[in-house]
């Protein structure tokens, strides 16, 4: 009896010697299956599919992707995949006088040893620094083996293209112009680029050129641009400053073999005080709109009060309309009277006059207006209010400071955000500092 109570209490587990034996086979296999788990978790992350691993990698930050690159000898290779080498920004920054990261030198080395053939779309982006500058010239001078379709130089503060040698400049310039049979769009602004170096664009590019920003570019001279216009006949999007803008420029971005323009952008700068400005005539102004009727207009105006005297004279087809310095109550009366495209209006100074009447005048007068930014300025509540409830729902962003708005007999301050949600059909309050 004793024996078969030990047989049974065994049979059914209850014995020491058996549970313990039991506990022990199923710890190892438990501690094997996690290993085996391990295993292929491993395995399935190292024969991640090509363009699996080339998805995630697109997705990483640069540095963590050269991380990855150590892994295994796939991820390795999907590094060095030409896809992933295609779009790339050098950042060229001095540790003495930037807190900016940089790209490092030896990065640099590799890819313009086993990538620049890949190259499609780069921008620099440098600090103030005139080194920078050169340094972002040396490897476009080594980019000789790829064809690039974007272009971007990019200073991050003040323009230190324009500090280097211009002959170093242009012919670093030369060789991307020269190799790239197929560029598509080209950021250049603050930089030394000439007139010459256009044609060299031009004479290579032409067929694909759709994008051209180029402001303050003192070296280009009205010709040059000319020569851009007059070849280029797919351009869509140009920036330039004022004082290449000409009547003949307008005509040839309206000719028949031209597409339609896009964007225009005009920097209307002054560079010292009292300087003149020449005029376009309205009939250039109207073949533009009707050869592109839906094009965009943007215009930026720093300029001093007496020096606006040549402008809003006649019917412009601006879209976009930006002052960044002080502008006075006659020339923003003006702005109502001859800017019947307005959609987008931002005066960032005017002084102690109030603007009720050029206010109410806009909004009559530009019926596609639909953005308005307002700083140092004066507006009667009550005329603020009347100029929301005749642009209505179709003002999608009213960015006014709240020292812009003056209480008077019809209302407070208190008042304002109340009459101008209901004008608006959303909520709304007064900005405590710009956002434009």
């Amino acid at each position: 009896m004793k024996r078969s109570f030990q047989e049974n209490e065994q049979e059914e587990g209850g014995g020491p010697s058996w549970g313990g034996q039991k506990t022990i086979k199923w710890s190892a296999k438990q501690g094997g299956e996690e290993e085996l788990e391990e295993e292929e978790e491993a395995a399935s992350w190292e024969c991640l599919p090509q363009e699996l691993l080339l998805h995630i990698f697109q997705y990483l930050p640069l540095l963590d992707r050269a991380y990855a690159s150590q892994v295994c000898r796939g991820w390795n290779q999907a590094f060095h995949m030409p896809e992933l080498w295609r779009c790339f920004e050098f950042e060229l920054n001095q540790p003495a006088s930037s807190y900016l990261k940089a790209t490092h030198p030896d990065l640099i080395k590799q890819i313009i040893k086993k990538h620049s053939n890949h190259l499609q779309y780069v921008s620099f982006k440098v600090d103030s620094s005139r080194e920078s500058a050169e340094a972002a010239c040396d490897i476009l001078s080594q980019l000789v083996n790829c064809s690039l379709k974007t272009l971007g130089l990019i200073s991050t503060a003040r323009p230190s293209f324009m500090e280097m040698p211009k002959s170093h400049f242009i012919s670093a310039l030369t060789v991307v112009f020269v190799n790239s049979k197929s560029l598509s769009s080209l950021k250049i602004d603050d930089t030394p680029v000439d007139d010459p170096s256009l044609k060299v664009l031009v004479a290579n590019n032409s067929d694909t050129l759709k994008l051209l920003k180029m402001s303050s570019c003192p070296h280009v001279s009205p010709a040059g641009i000319m020569c851009v216009a007059d070849q280029c006949h797919g351009l869509r999007e140009l920036a330039l400053n004022y004082h290449l803008l000409s009547d003949e420029l307008l005509i040839a971005l309206s000719s028949e073999k031209h597409v339609h323009l896009e964007h225009l952008r005009i920097d209307v700068v002054s560079e010292n005080p009292g300087q003149q400005f020449h005029t376009i005539k309205k009939s250039s102004w109207d073949a533009m709109v009707r050869h592109s009727p839906k094009f965009n207009l943007v215009m930026y105006f720093y300029l001093y009060e007496e020096e606006f005297d040549p402008f809003f004279r006649d019917e412009i087809p601006v879209t976009h309309l930006y002052f960044g310095r002080s502008v006075s109550k006659d020339v923003l009366g003006r702005v109502g009277l001859t800017c019947p495209r307005l959609v987008e209006l931002v005066v960032c100074a005017n002084g102690l006059r109030p603007l009720d009447e050029e206010l109410i005048r806009i909004a009559q007068r530009c019926t596609q207006l639909s953005a308005i930014g307002l700083g140092e300025c004066e507006v009667s509540c009550s005329a603020f209010v009347e100029f929301v409830k005749m642009c209505g729902d179709r003002l999608k962003q009213l960015s006014i400071m709240e020292e812009v708005l003056v209480p008077d007999h019809r209302y407070e301050l208190d008042d304002i955000h109340w009459e101008v949600s209901k004008h608006l059909g959303r909520v709304w309050f007064p900005d405590m500092m710009p956002t434009w």
